[in-house]
């Protein structure tokens, strides 16, 4: 008899090798349409590697897609999740990387990926090697909020020494990047947060912070270089920016409107649609294994609590990112 028992299991052996576990949704609506199916590992093309993934993060605009508010990928059914943190099982022809290595990204963004799944495949050249320092949760933790601040912060507005940098929602999940990021190019950071995440900000390196409930920024705060706003509130926060500065949106950017009254101004505006990008990845990389940069994890659930995820990161009450772990 061989190892498998009987005959027949040697067929349900390799079924099970060609198959795996995905998280999908089949209509619009509340976390409970998020289901984990048996389905087919998805098959290379050449560019791409196949990653075992290990860890896979939740996002607000993972809620929003899931519930219909924003219909990024169309009428379901769909996989839904994007950052992942995992291991090279196989590679394509012409694809970087070797299998065995360590790599974390957010492939294919807006497009589906399908990341809160057992495998991903991707092109190599939106992934990156992990951050040798951090753990595959912690990395998951980082491709989107990470990539968001940095293509806002250093490619848009060309943050550098000595810039006073205001981020709007400093304990969020772009947030907390966004100020640790701003901290190791040199800027003089100012961070909104409400009175009970004052310490935690501060931690992670705030200059000063201001608790946006019961004080009115536009008050106390003037002649900065750079607004970083993840809450929709450029209008008021032109009136900070100091003539030439730069408005960094990553909600309103589709806004004509509010660009040309960024412009009519004289400050610059710079809407941010964050996009798969291997070397912006190694940047932040280079940061993490430096002491200067590193997520915060709020929680960590198993691939069949996504709905609970989607719940958790909807309340918008979380301090860093929800993170699903897969087996």
């Amino acid at each position: 008899m061989s190892s498998f028992g009987s005959r027949d299991e040697p067929r349900d052996f390799v079924r099970e090798m060609k198959a795996m576990r995905a998280v999908v949704q089949k209509s619009f609506g509340g976390p409970e349409v998020l289901e984990v199916v048996e389905t087919e590992k998805p098959e290379l093309l050449s560019g791409e590697v196949l990653v075992r993934v290990k860890a896979s993060a939740v996002n607000p605009v993972d809620v929003a897609v899931r519930s219909g508010a924003f219909p990024l990928l169309g009428e379901p059914p769909f996989g839904v999740g994007w950052d992942i943190s995992g291991v090279v099982e196989a590679v394509g022809p012409g694809a970087r990387y070797e299998v065995g290595e360590e790599v974390y990204g957010m492939p294919f963004f807006p497009r589906a990926a399908t990341g809160y799944a057992e495998y991903v495949a991707t092109p190599s050249r939106q992934v990156a090697r992990k951050p040798k320092s951090l753990s595959h949760v912690e990395a998951a933790a980082l491709p989107l909020a990470a990539l968001t601040a940095w293509q806002g912060l250093v490619d848009k507005a060309g943050v550098e020494a000595g810039d006073r940098v205001l981020i709007h929602r400093a304990a969020g999940g772009v947030g907390h990047l966004a100020v640790q990021i701003a901290k190791a190019k040199g800027a003089y950071v100012i961070a909104l947060a409400s009175e009970g995440k004052h310490e935690y900000v501060k931690g992670l390196g705030a200059d000063e912070v201001i608790d946006y409930r019961t004080t009115d920024f536009t008050e106390v705060v003037q002649d900065v270089d750079i607004v970083f706003d993840s809450v929709a509130d450029g209008v008021r926060s032109l009136s900070v920016l100091k003539p030439g500065g730069v408005l960094v949106t990553i909600l309103e950017h589709p806004s004509s409107e509010l660009e040309q009254t960024v412009k009519a101004a004289g400050r610059r505006f710079a809407g941010v649609s964050v996009e798969p990008d291997y070397w912006g990845l190694e940047q932040i990389a280079e940061l993490v294994d430096a002491g200067k940069l590193r997520p915060t994890i709020a929680e960590t659930l198993p691939l069949e609590d996504a709905g609970k995820a989607h719940e958790i990161v909807a309340s918008g009450q979380t301090v860093g990112k929800v993170v699903l772990t897969v087996e």
